[in-house]
């Protein structure tokens, strides 16, 4: 099977697809390729920069974000689960450009993984997407920002900035503030948006989980220690601030254990 397509190629393709109904399905399309032995595991196309984006939503810097409510009102049902959609969105191509832009060194294991946790969120993404049709909306009709994607940028050269980064930073974020986030939809009442946040927090704890193990193996080969190295590179890689409150559990179900939060937190 010498003619199958490249893996890098595949998801560089899945990328530049703007639309976001097309860029789920491509995402999908890739990871089942992938798992079924259609692709190569070959990595001669480069990832771009930046993903394509679509016309919506409009992307405005974090700082001219119009505030959203605390999500009791139905309105502020519908901001939040926008935002949410928007987030799921962007991290679809922050895993594929792991899978893409470090699988030729750490290898098809990697690869499955990352793929796994883009088609995770290709479907999150759908799933949210759905839920504010229903509800009157859609995405893209709200601005969103795109914080998210310097993070991709500024560790683009390093495997462990970015997995100290994205998901044991900004995935371990989700995992701490979304079951208020599922609280404040049951209380109002919005049983459907809180089950699809439940199943969104379970996706993301394996998530984190990848992200912590991948790291463990990138130390022990560089002989750091995880917690040490973690803390290094998010103080030089990451412009927020680690902050409580820390969902404990969920975090220890990953493999964060809080020796990685003294003297960052």
């Amino acid at each position: 099977m010498a003619d199958r397509p490249s893996v890098a190629a595949a998801i560089r393709a899945a990328m530049l697809t703007a639309a976001p109904d097309a860029k789920v399905m491509a995402t999908r399309a890739v990871a089942r390729d992938w798992a079924a032995g259609r692709l190569a595991f070959r990595f001669e196309a480069a990832m771009p920069e930046m993903p394509a984006r679509p016309a919506a939503p409009v992307l405005l810097p974090p700082n001219a974000m119009p505030k959203r409510g605390r999500g009791g009102s139905e309105r502020g049902r519908i901001a939040l689960l926008h935002a949410l959609a928007h987030i799921e969105f962007v991290a679809i191509d922050l895993a594929l450009d792991a899978a893409g832009r470090f699988g030729a060194e750490r290898g098809p294991q990697f690869v499955s993984d990352w793929l796994s946790v883009a088609a995770d969120e290709a479907m999150h993404h759908a799933l949210l997407a759905r839920r504010l049709r229903t509800l009157g909306s859609f995405y893209g009709a709200m601005p969103a920002h795109d914080g998210l994607w310097d993070a991709a940028r500024e560790t683009a050269h390093d495997i462990a900035a970015r997995l100290a980064v994205v998901p044991m930073v900004l995935e371990a974020r989700g995992l701490d503030v979304t079951p208020t986030t599922i609280e404040r939809f049951t209380a109002a009442g919005d049983e459907r948006s809180a089950r699809i946040l439940s199943r969104i927090l379970a996706d993301e704890i394996r998530h984190v989980r990848f992200g912590t193990s991948h790291f463990a193996q990138v130390c022990e080969e560089r002989d750091e220690s995880p917690p040490d190295l973690w803390r290094t590179l998010v103080a030089r890689h990451f412009r927020g601030t680690v902050k409580p409150p820390f969902n404990d559990s969920a975090r220890r179900s990953a493999g964060l254990s809080y020796d990685f939060l003294e003297g960052v937190a």
